[in-house]
């Protein structure tokens, strides 16, 4: 006799058995119960349908197949097809074709971040961002109640989680070289330039009359903010501007910062010689505690006197500083920089990649940020090193001009390349901490070209 105590997986069996049975049997019993029947009983007892049941079809097995099926994934991206408006307000049609396209390269942004290391933290939630919003069925960038909605409205479109962003680099940052060596500041306000060829060269793009392709100012000021390579202020200035573009811009300061150590080092060893990469820079004087705390303050003043449209993005920044550097409240500064920089990389990444779906990024005029990016970004590397190299005809004390290109705000990996191209060059020759000079300046002087930018095209 079978002793079911001592064989639970038996009985395990059993139950799933029982179970698959009765529900073959449901259906079998849905599939072949006569209509008509049902509808004299729905006749005789009327007191008993259920209001607004009427039009709940009988089940078949032939219809609960059909269903299962067009509610597939696979289906919907050969089928669907929606109307859309483009971010220019014109109308056009979505193929699920299309919405595949977007979930691969969602899955290339995840690629990228997890298995080449790019800019990992940031490129990781982007990417599942972009395959979340883009699977069909599943509402996640739905308004209002959509998982991904409520995570862009509740920080990303009103610049809430930018701020933060900017207040936990702010507390993560040293200051130390810039003050030891405040001529670098020179260089991460010339990097800016990208900024604002950008701004022109997309000006000159108006003239071209490329069907689809039209900015406004406010747009080209969206893309030009690309070129200082500053992920928070490029939410920031787009989301102030022209929301409608902030994933495209975003995505791409994102995967530009991401792509510094490819992007940079070529542009970098065209514009220097051998001579010039061999340059080694005296070590940096030691910066007083009393200067630490006294900078963010300083610079925080100057802004709220000189570009109050920019003392929202500084003023986070040098708040986030001075909880660093004051020493008298190291949890806060720890909070900052770990967990609630952490989290709201999360969302702000998250929420990033949901406004990345075909209506908004598969069009001619996204094709042109991706490539006005790019282009800003290297203008704004290469004006680094020229400033750099014109700076050395009046100095005594020549500086490395391969720290020039770390005048973008791609904190520290920006930095980090001017250093290991200068190893390439001298395995004796440490550049880092000369090249975080113009890297925090850059995060400086990006902040203030949005704050010029806003306040002349904001209004």
């Amino acid at each position: 006799m079978l002793n079911l105590k001592k064989n639970p997986v038996t009985v395990v069996k059993i139950c799933l058995l029982l179970l698959a049975g009765a529900l073959l049997f449901s259906l079998v019993n849905a599939a072949f119960s006569p209509r008509v029947q049902a509808e004299e009983s729905a006749a005789a007892a009327p007191e008993n349908i259920i209001p607004g049941s009427e039009d709940i079809p009988n089940i078949s097995i032939a219809s609960f197949a059909r269903n299962i099926l067009e509610t597939t994934g696979i289906f919907a991206f050969i089928t669907d097809a929606k109307l859309m408006q483009t971010p220019a307000g014109e109308p056009t049609t979505i193929f699920g074709w299309e919405e595949l396209l977007m979930v691969a390269v969602g899955f290339l942004i995840i690629y990228l971040g997890a298995f080449k290391g790019f800019e990992p933290l940031l490129l990781v939630p982007i990417g599942f961002g972009v395959v979340f919003v883009n699977i069909p069925f599943a509402g996640m960038g739905d308004a209002p109640h959509g998982f991904l909605n409520i995570i862009y409205e509740a920080g990303v479109g009103n610049e809430f989680f930018p701020l933060i962003i900017f207040m936990g680099i702010g507390a993560m940052t040293d200051f130390g070289p810039l003050i030891a060596n405040p001529k670098t500041a020179i260089l991460g306000a010339a990097a800016q330039f990208g900024v604002f060829a950008t701004l022109i060269g997309i000006s000159l793009i108006n003239t071209l009359n490329i069907p689809g392709v039209v900015f406004n100012l406010k747009e080209a000021s969206s893309v030009a903010i690309i070129g200082g390579a500053d992920g928070p202020t490029t939410i920031y200035i787009a989301a102030q501007l022209a929301p409608h573009l902030l994933a495209t811009v975003a995505v791409a300061a994102y995967s530009y910062m991401a792509l510094v150590p490819i992007i940079q080092p070529p542009i970098m060893k065209l514009l220097t010689s051998k001579e010039e990469r061999l340059i080694k820079m005296k070590q940096l004087r030691p910066v007083s505690k009393t200067e630490k705390i006294i900078f963010p303050l300083v610079v925080f003043v100057l802004a709220l006197l000189l570009i109050p449209s920019a003392a929202a993005l500084i003023g986070c920044l040098m708040f986030g500083n001075f909880v660093r550097e004051c020493g008298v409240i190291e949890r806060l500064s720890k909070t900052i920089q770990n967990e609630l920089m952490n989290i709201v990389s999360i969302f702000l990444s998250l929420g990033v990649g949901s406004q990345m779906t075909p209506e908004k990024f598969l069009n001619p005029q996204s094709l042109i940020i991706i490539v006005m990016g790019l282009f800003a970004f290297a203008i704004a590397t290469t004006t680094g090193i020229l400033v750099a190299k014109l700076m050395n005809v009046f100095l005594k004390e020549k500086i490395n001009p391969l720290i020039g290109s770390a005048g973008v705000s791609a904190v520290p990996m920006a930095a980090r390349v001017s250093n290991k191209v200068g190893l390439e060059a001298d395995p004796g020759n440490f550049l880092i901490m000369h090249a975080m000079g113009p890297n925090v300046a850059g995060v400086i002087g990006t902040a203030i070209a949005a704050g010029v930018l806003i306040a002349v095209y904001g209004g």
